[in-house]
């Protein structure tokens, strides 16, 4: 196997992993072509510069397809969504048949799989599919109910897509749970756990930013969705009114006015500050002021299974976790002892974990960071991930 064919709707400059991935195969010398759109995540307008068309990115052949900006409203999420299936299916068909295997990075939406599928309807190549986002339950998140035409929907074409694929690595181990009683899919899954970027494994960097280190900062780092739950987070900094503590959000997101118009409701804009997003480079040295970091989801039983990936990204900053969050990633936190954990949604409960951290001294925190960092170290890094993915590449291609 030399030549591969990644579909994925997002890619650089957008910060999510399958970039470092990419750039880890191109290192190993593998022939690689990426599908993908226009960056616009995650503020829904297209990245300056960037058109539809072909470029060279250090050996890497680049396909980027004028699939519909995200901007805001469910209406122009769903747009983005068909566009690219739509356009990148059309490019699919267009494109050679000189590919050994098709490798999908799968976030939301499944959709961004059909491109691979028309792919291999023309050529009979095999696809691996990677599954970060659970389809169609992250419709239900988005307040999609289950009964619903729309839902029923999406759960036919979920499934004719997952059964379609050849092989489905799985990013959390009750995935499996998922799919085959959900689904009623039943074909081997490989684990295969997401790891962090390798700059958050400096654990050296550091610099000053707008923080307050007299203060317990704890930080939150990532999408400020509806899934993510932020607003339980900033109820319980407000209900454990302990002068000691200050919560950064360090994110943009389509619930960013909601959470502002929150704290100004709760009147506690002296104990949160929003820094906006910032680039991957900058995150380290944001993590290197936090004194504990904070994970949080919704309260739904199929999105607790998702280990979110900022997990692994905080164990590798050698920093405690706090989580407000049920399942998968709970039981990391617990099993590695890395931090405190409390249910998702529960507010009361977050608050008494945020005063429990404050109470804490430097070296139990430190111990803390420590445990997150020797169990990432042993379960969760760049060579485990890679070593699956080639192996299942591989596989496949045969």
């Amino acid at each position: 196997m030399k030549k591969i064919l990644i579909v994925s709707q997002y890619y650089k400059p957008e910060p999510f992993l399958i970039n470092e991935v990419i750039e880890t195969l191109n290192e190993e010398g593998y022939e690689l072509t990426v599908l993908t759109g226009l960056p616009n995540y995650p503020e829904g307008e297209i990245y300056k510069g960037y058109e539809p068309g072909i470029t060279y990115e250090n050996g890497i052949e680049v396909i980027r397809v004028n699939a519909r900006p995200r901007k805001k409203g469910k209406l122009n999420l769903f747009l983005n969504y068909f566009s690219f299936a739509l356009k990148g299916s059309i490019k699919a068909l267009k494109l050679k048949g000189n590919y050994d295997a098709v490798y999908v990075y799968q976030l939301s939406p499944v959709f961004m799989a059909i491109p691979a599928l028309i792919y291999k309807l023309k050529y009979k190549r095999k696809i691996l599919l990677y599954c970060l986002d659970l389809w169609p339950q992250s419709l239900i998140a988005g307040g999609i109910k289950n009964k619903s035409f729309i839902y029923n929907l999406f759960l036919v074409i979920c499934k004719l897509i997952y059964k379609n694929v050849d092989k489905i690595q799985i990013s959390s181990s009750l995935f499996e749970k998922y799919f085959k009683e959900e689904l009623k899919i039943n074909k081997k899954l490989s684990y295969s756990p997401q790891y962090a970027n390798d700059l958050f494994l400096n654990n050296d960097i550091y610099s000053e930013v707008n923080i307050n280190h007299e203060k317990i900062n704890i930080m939150f780092a990532g999408n400020l969705g509806e899934v993510q739950s932020i607003e339980t987070i900033i109820k319980a900094v407000h209900v454990a009114n302990n002068s000691r503590l200050h919560f950064h959000i360090v994110g943009d997101g389509s619930n960013k006015e909601k959470l502002l118009k929150l704290v100004s409701e709760l009147n506690i804009e002296d104990k949160i500050t929003f820094h906006g997003r910032k680039p991957i480079e900058m995150m380290p040295i944001y993590y290197s002021n936090a004194d504990g970091l904070i994970v949080s989801l919704k309260k739904d039983d199929i999105i607790s299974y998702t280990l979110p990936g900022k997990v692994q990204t905080y164990m590798a900053s050698r920093k405690p976790i706090i989580g407000s969050i049920d399942g998968e990633a709970a039981e990391v936190i617990e099993k590695s002892k890395c931090g405190l954990v409390s249910p998702a949604e529960d507010v009361q409960k977050l608050s008494e974990s945020l005063n429990e951290f404050c109470s804490m001294n430097s070296e139990e925190r430190k111990k803390l960071g420590d445990n997150g960092y020797n169990y990432y170290k042993q379960n969760f890094t760049k060579k485990i991930f890679m070593d699956n993915l080639i192996k299942d590449m591989e596989e496949i291609s045969k």
